[in-house]
């Protein structure tokens, strides 16, 4: 099936989200859509999708125009789209699962589990799925549950299927295994929409590309085209895609973790005994997928989550203990870039100037007597402003009104200005254009290099590889292994999946 869309904008009070997108997909074509977060990739699928509504423009499935009021029409049109959070009842089995929505009955409208289990294993004989249908999709690894969602689509009759940042949350080998899944797709006449915005990934497996940025597309491009051109092509200016790096210079044990247990919201063991250590001047990455343990170990280490009542021992700098308090572990010199910016690491409607002193209110040199001192505050905040190239008009802009680049620097910028002995940065990138993801990088870098530790947690392995000095390893709470930096990838995705060292 061909898709088309003509001339699609699609606003949001005064912002335009996609400006007058033309895209063209061929039968049998696995087409990129590349572009930073917040570009409009996914607003415009989901415009596709029957989710929003254009204001302007036209879809057109084999030059005829259809209109859709919800995804089911699309659905029965055709399109089939797999989001980047799966649309998955856990408790539910495979077959449960494809069958919902679309239920095959008996007679009397009794539900015909039979006929699903069939689709399911059709289709997965079919494109070499490998799915059972009587499994519970909560026991499922990651990479089986999003072939669950492609089956979905697929049963429902899907010429067109979008993929939206598929791969955010699989192993290296998930991914692999995934793409060869596309390119069995494709060769069988289903046109496949990638949503991503992983330069490697567009390259091995796209058959165009269509870059978007700020909601316009600003070029097409084939999978030959250079890496540093489809880069500059997303951010509009040439940018730098690699991390230099002198070799490391080990000091001493700035952070030591001695079998330390957490629980998650849910009380259940999220950590699992895990121990390392940091030196100063060194990087050490946590990796990982997202999920297994990595936001509930950087809250404990920061002390924003107690340690199990069994557990062992976390020690900064000689401050360890189990009742540790946020304020000690911060002046102790520990500075943390926590994963969610605006809801952990900002205050979205306190200005820039008040943000960047939230860590440091209760001491100079933002206090004058027991005030604070406001002339030394905005001294401050222009001088970091400008230290770490936030695009704002004035430190008085509200943190909420900055893109999520400038977003990340503010918080980057009021960790670093104070004397830290670690850094502790959970997704430093996540949301973040090319071009702020290489003044980060260099930043991270340059504490190294000044002898601090710096303990990186990311699920970025790209980010990882680049970064680090070490890399430890996390699967399902545990530390699966830890070795350094020149690890191969396949090794390391071996290590993502639990496979121990």
């Amino acid at each position: 099936m061909k898709l088309e869309l003509k001339g699609i904008t699609k606003r949001f009070g005064t912002l335009v989200a996609n400006d007058s997108i033309n895209l063209v997909v061929e039968p049998g074509q696995i087409h990129s859509l590349l572009g930073e977060n917040g570009a409009g990739k996914s607003t415009l699928m989901n415009v596709l999708y029957g989710l929003y509504k254009a204001d302007e423009g036209q879809i057109l499935l084999d030059g005829k125009p259809v209109n859709f009021s919800g995804p089911g029409d699309a659905m029965a049109a055709g399109i089939g789209m797999v989001h980047q959070h799966f649309m998955l009842i856990p408790v539910f089995t495979v077959a449960e699962n494809v069958a919902l929505g679309h239920e095959p009955t008996k007679k009397l409208g009794v539900l015909d589990l039979d006929a699903a289990r069939a689709m399911v294993n059709k289709i997965s004989d079919r494109f070499g799925f490998d799915v059972d249908p009587d499994a519970l999709v909560e026991d499922l690894p990651v990479g089986v549950q999003q072939r669950v969602e492609i089956i979905k689509s697929l049963a429902r009759d899907a010429k067109v299927l979008v993929l939206d940042e598929p791969t955010a949350v699989l192993t290296p080998q998930e991914t692999d295994e995934l793409m060869e899944i596309m390119r069995g797709l494709a060769k069988s006449g289903t046109s496949i929409v990638f949503i991503t915005h992983k330069l490697r990934e567009v390259k091995a497996v796209a058959d165009k590309i269509t870059v978007i940025r700020q909601g316009r597309v600003v070029g097409e491009a084939e999978p030959s085209a250079e890496t540093a051109e489809l880069a500059s092509m997303m951010v509009g200016r040439s940018v730098g895609l690699t991390v230099s790096k002198k070799a490391a210079n080990f000091g001493k044990v700035v952070l030591k973790l001695d079998r330390v247990s957490v629980l998650d919201d849910r009380d259940q063991r999220a950590v699992n005994e895990v121990s390392f250590e940091v030196r100063a001047g060194e990087i050490l990455a946590i990796a990982g997928v997202q999920g297994n343990g990595q936001t509930e170990l950087a809250e404990a280490i920061i002390g924003l989550r107690g340690l199990q009542s069994d557990s062992g021992e976390i020690s900064i700098s000689g401050l360890s203990g189990k009742n540790r308090s946020v304020r000690s572990v911060l002046e102790k010199g520990v500075g943390y870039v926590p994963e969610d910016r605006q809801k952990n690491g900002l205050v979205s409607e306190f200005s820039i100037a008040e943000n960047l002193m939230l860590n440091g209110s209760f001491t100079k040199p933002f206090t004058k007597g027991l005030g604070i001192d406001f002339a030394t505050r905005t001294e401050i905040a222009e001088k970091r402003v400008k230290e770490f190239d936030v695009r704002t008009t004035s430190s008085k802009t509200p943190a909420g009104k900055l893109s999520g680049g400038n977003q990340q620097k503010v918080v980057l910028a009021r960790e670093l200005s104070r004397e830290v002995e670690l850094l502790v940065v959970s997704q430093p990138t996540r949301g973040v254009d090319v071009g702020s993801i290489e003044f980060i990088h260099e930043r991270l870098v340059e504490q190294r290099n000044n002898g601090k530790a710096v303990l990186l947690i990311s699920t970025e392995l790209d980010e990882v590889m680049a970064l680090a000095d070490r890399i430890a390893v996390m699967y399902r709470g545990k530390i699966v292994g830890i070795v350094d930096a020149q690890t191969d990838r396949a090794k390391l995705g071996q290590m993502m999946a639990g496979v121990a060292v």
